[in-house]
């Protein structure tokens, strides 16, 4: 190799930290025979063979499309995708477009990526975005480095509310351990706690607030209070938000945060087995300079014209790689003009539609849950799309039972959450019929 990033001190130095003394030693848990260069591999098959292999694989997994009805979500939601979203996607000039080095002659692909920025600054109340992050929990964890820049490192605590997606939550913990930053907020004990139990943990050294709207129990507060503590001890507030409820509800930007975050994927991006997804992330303008990403501006060219332009980027192929803060590429711009053309597709009144349905549906889902013998909805507080029910029998029986019957049952909160086992975090959208709620409640029943 011409560029080889680690010396040998490094290297050995990185190996003697993970507790090995060689490169080979990595490799142990692999079986000898299927290393290099013996790799024990099957025979070659021809491309109608292999296509024929890897559909009959494909085939043994369940979906939302045919036969299965889907009351899963923790963060990846089954909506309604409008068939012109994947028809402008696969147009030649989006579909195949890298990320322009000369970006003013691509001034199509600027104008889509500007028209996400303005889409996402007006869904969350603030008053720029970039395009855009690979998920949600990329750009949460990209907010800790914008407030530790911001901060310059002096301030090393971040307060994390436990009722954030235990992903997110762990993506921030890696991004962060570098840079020697103490997270706090989000211990067992506190996991079903609201956001008051946060106030007398953020203090001078403060230098982050990360909270999710509505939080991952489905459940809907105002952070205002709670956003106003943290400016008076000098520390910024990120929400991670689902775009969806932004429809509905009072904008995270209207509350006071300083970052709005989140997964664009319920805006026109089906469940693709875990990506590519689409974080997004928006702030007020004096940050901007400390945002990672890019950032399209649009201006007056020579002869009057309106004209777009890259005003900021900050990935390592455009500057030197040791001032990179991202790097952000070009599947992320695809999936923000699917996002895109799904919001001017449905409209403002579309949209409010979709969020309407989700929330009125929820509803009845929990109201009729509720009367089941043994079940319960376990919180009090108001909900979106999301509610977190209590059931008679391990979560995992359940949602096998479910399967059964043909439907994905919710997600087992007892996985992160030691307090709510035998929980179930049920999600409704649009897509869920009366008649899926009445199945999924049939179904219950026999427990």
């Amino acid at each position: 190799m011409t560029y080889i990033p680690t010396s040998p001190h490094e290297r050995d130095a990185m190996l003697k930290t993970v507790g090995v003394k060689t490169l080979d030693d990595l490799f142990d848990a692999i079986p000898q025979k299927h290393r290099f260069p013996n790799l024990n591999l099957p025979p070659a098959l021809s491309e109608m063979e292999a296509a024929d292999l890897l559909g009959e694989m494909a085939s043994s997994n369940e979906n939302v499309r045919e036969d299965m009805v889907s009351f899963l979500g923790a963060g990846a939601y089954h909506h309604y995708t409008p068939s012109v979203v994947d028809h402008m996607l696969r147009r030649g000039e989006f579909y195949t477009a890298y990320t322009p080095y000369q970006p003013e002659i691509s001034q199509g692909t600027l104008q889509a990526i500007f028209e996400f920025q303005a889409l996402m600054s007006a869904l969350t109340g603030m008053e720029v975005s970039n395009a855009s992050h690979y998920d949600g929990a990329t750009a949460a964890a990209e907010a800790v480095n914008l407030a530790y820049a911001q901060f310059r490192g002096k301030r090393k605590k971040v307060v994390l509310s436990p009722a954030v997606n235990p992903q997110y939550r762990e993506v921030i913990r890696t991004y962060s351990q570098g840079l020697g930053v103490e997270n706090v907020g989000d211990e067992a004990t506190n996991s079903e706690l609201g956001p008051e139990a946060l106030i007398p943990l953020i203090d001078e050294s403060t230098m982050l607030v990360v909270l999710q709207f509505p939080d991952f129990f489905g459940r809907i507060y105002d952070y205002t209070k709670l956003i106003e503590t943290a400016h008076a001890q000098g520390a910024l507030v990120c929400v991670a938000a689902n775009p969806t409820a932004l429809l509905m509800l009072k904008t995270p930007g209207a509350m006071g945060a300083d970052m709005v975050v989140g997964e664009a994927q319920p805006f026109g991006i089906p469940l693709w087995y875990g990506g590519p997804y689409l974080g997004f992330f928006t702030t007020k303008k004096s940050y901007v300079h400390k945002m990672a990403g890019r950032l399209v501006g649009e201006t007056i060219d020579s002869r009057g014209q309106r004209s777009y332009v890259l005003t900021l980027t900050a990935r390592e192929q455009h500057i030197k790689r040791e001032r990179a803060s991202s790097n952000i590429c070009t599947n992320q711009g695809l999936l923000a003009l699917a996002c895109s053309i799904y919001m001017s597709a449905l409209g403002k009144n579309g949209l409010q539609q979709v969020a309407n349905l989700c929330y009125q549906k929820a509803h009845y889902a929990a109201s009729e849950l509720n009367k089941l013998k043994g079940f319960k909805v376990h919180f009090k507080e108001a909900f979106f799309h999301e509610f977190t029910l209590e059931c008679p029998q391990p979560a995992s029986e359940i949602n096998q039972h479910l399967l059964e019957h043909g439907i994905f049952g919710g997600y087992d909160l007892g996985q992160n959450y030691a307090t709510l086992k035998n929980h179930l975090l049920i999600a409704v959208t649009e897509m869920n019929s009366k008649e899926d709620i009445d199945l999924l409640v049939e179904a219950l029943k026999e427990i």
